[in-house]
């Protein structure tokens, strides 16, 4: 379900020339795009309408240059959105410095995680305690959208932070649904902790699509974030505005750039009612194997006469 790559540019930033007011000056932070790895989604393919959301509040750019801490001191955030090339070890030191430095990073995958896509991300966050594994996330039963990967969750909101900034209620679960798109489940482990499940009514049961990791304040300086999504389509135009995906992406920007003193909830991060990821055997491939049956068979009467 990816679509072709974007176009590559030789300028190393660049945005449409449809923002909107391009003379009208940059507001708040910057929020730079990452395009320099085939990313399947950009601002100019794919994540138009999240875009315009963005440019209301945020000054945005993208990179199409190799990252470097030098690049990456330039914005407060930077957005990779479905790598399909992986980084180079030097791209990862820098990332790593650049989130020690107070910087955040928000990186969204897809079903199968890192290996469907032919990056190497998990390199990188697993030493923050996320990795995305190579499943995808199914509904069980069918609601509201045709495909079982298009997964409704209506009760996988993990953190009641999260839940009221986006306009739910804390006090009354599943208030707040999002739909979960052609994704993959993550691993979360201390000190990162997961915020969104897939809920009790998908595959696999009650497990991470989105985890969140915050660092310590240097003096001087905001705390490093990092926030991992499993499926990059919940930012894609075709889904941003559908259920509440919109809200809940929206308060996940505004963490991530410590926008109104913004915490998550201490106490459900870590509290969480997660389920144990188990291993579902692959039911086509056992069905195309036939083996014979056989069953123990009933004594015969001695007395024939009995019979």
């Amino acid at each position: 379900r990816l679509p072709a790559a974007a176009p590559r540019d030789d300028k190393s930033l660049r945005m449409a020339e449809d923002q909107g007011n391009p003379g009208r000056p940059p507001q708040g932070k910057t929020i730079c795009f990452d395009c320099s790895k085939r990313e399947a989604y950009t601002p100019t393919a794919g994540l138009k309408t999240w875009r315009r959301k963005l440019q209301n509040s945020y000054k945005l750019t993208a990179n199409k240059e190799s990252l470097t801490l030098e690049r990456l001191r330039e914005c407060q955030l930077l957005i990779v959105a479905a790598p399909r090339e992986k980084f180079s070890k030097a791209e990862f030191d820098a990332l790593k410095a650049y989130v020690a430095e107070g910087g955040s990073l928000l990186i969204a995958l897809g079903e199968g995680g890192e290996a469907a896509l032919g990056t190497n991300v998990n390199y990188l966050t697993e030493e923050f305690g996320i990795s995305c594994n190579r499943d995808a996330v199914l509904r069980s039963v069918y609601h509201k959208y045709p495909h079982p990967k298009e997964v409704h969750v209506q009760e996988g909101v993990l953190n009641s932070t999260l839940e009221k900034s986006a306009g739910g209620s804390a006090a009354s679960p599943g208030s707040l649904a999002f739909v979960f798109p052609y994704g993959a489940s993550l691993t979360v482990q201390k000190p990162a902790f997961p915020v969104l499940s897939s809920g009790p009514l998908a595959l696999p049961l009650n497990r991470p699509v989105c985890a969140l990791w915050t660092g310590k304040a240097r003096a001087g300086s905001s705390p490093g974030r990092m926030c991992v999504l499993g499926s990059s389509l919940m930012l894609h135009d075709d889904w941003i505005d559908k259920d509440d995906n919109a809200k809940v992406v929206d308060v996940l920007m505004r963490w991530l750039t410590h926008a109104d003193g913004l915490e998550m909830d201490p106490f459900d991060a870590d509290d969480t009612d997660l389920g144990e990821y188990h291993q579902v055997p692959d039911t086509e491939a056992l069905a195309g194997r036939v083996r014979g049956c056989l069953e123990d068979s009933e004594e015969g009467a001695q007395d024939f006469t009995t019979l």
